[in-house]
């Protein structure tokens, strides 16, 4: 099975992130941050003007 990978930037360090997605959506995309029982679920919503998807996750800003 192919696992469907984006990457996200944190925002606070600009650090780029590979994630893999679980769902997608119009109104949602969610990812899945690390790997085996240390992983974080994480729900990415599109901004006002629809051209990014934020989302929070252990309190650092992804887009």
């Amino acid at each position: 099975m192919n696992d469907e990978k984006i990457q996200v930037r944190v925002t606070s360090s600009g650090q780029l992130l590979e994630v893999v997605v679980l769902n997608k959506r119009m109104d949602n995309i969610q990812v899945v941050l690390g790997e085996g029982v240390h992983n974080v679920r994480c729900d990415l919503v599109p901004t006002r003007n629809g051209s990014a998807y934020v989302g929070n996750a252990m309190g650092r800003e992804l887009v």
